[in-house]
């Protein structure tokens, strides 16, 4: 359907799509613009590319790619051979490339990844929501004296406080949590009853 609507319409184009070009062939002639010839052909180039992989942005881009290379290479295009069936060719390289680089990453990335990937137990489920439920500066301090392994006193210069204050939130965070803990405790228990 996308490729439909890109291919829809006559924007771009400065002639029929199946009328020859002045100079006989479908590419850039000498007194043609640059931007003439994209304005000719991109859309023809993106929705080959979009057709073929399936991704509009991704074709735009290539396409875009594509054409960026042809300009550099202009006077060698204007010379000889075919320009869109060149600019085609880039664009098609182009998206075999980038295909290949995805196809390789994500070969890479799955062997990377552990097989089976343990859940949390219920008591590590029970303390990330006893944690949440801590004014932001207690659980910071708790997050960095008990699993960061900060001192004291390595808290208080971060945050800029304090070891005074540092102690107090880790003393009302402990309390909390101990509170918050223990009445998850018992809910388990009557739940298991």
């Amino acid at each position: 359907m996308v490729a439909m609507a890109l291919a829809s319409g006559t924007q771009g184009r400065t002639r029929p799509r199946n009328a020859p070009s002045p100079s006989g062939r479908s590419g850039l002639r000498v007194a043609q613009t640059f931007e003439e010839f994209y304005a000719a052909h991109y859309q023809a180039v993106a929705v080959q590319i979009y057709v073929a992989f399936g991704d509009r942005a991704e074709a735009q881009d290539i396409a875009q790619e594509a054409f960026l290379r042809a300009l550099s290479r202009r006077d060698r295009l204007v010379a000889g051979g075919d320009p869109v069936a060149w600019v085609r060719r880039v664009a098609w390289n182009l998206a075999i490339s980038r295909w290949r680089r995805l196809r390789t990453a994500f070969t890479f990335l799955r062997r990377q990844r552990d097989e089976h990937v343990p859940e949390p137990s219920p008591d590590h489920v029970a303390l990330s929501g006893a944690l949440a439920t801590l004014p932001e500066q207690q659980r910071r301090a708790v997050v960095l004296h008990y699993l960061a392994d900060l001192s004291v006193a390595d808290i208080a210069r971060q945050e800029g406080v304090a070891e005074g204050t540092v102690k107090s939130w880790l003393h009302r965070s402990r309390k909390a949590l101990a509170l918050l803990l223990r009445d998850e405790a018992v809910e388990g228990e009557v739940r298991d009853a």
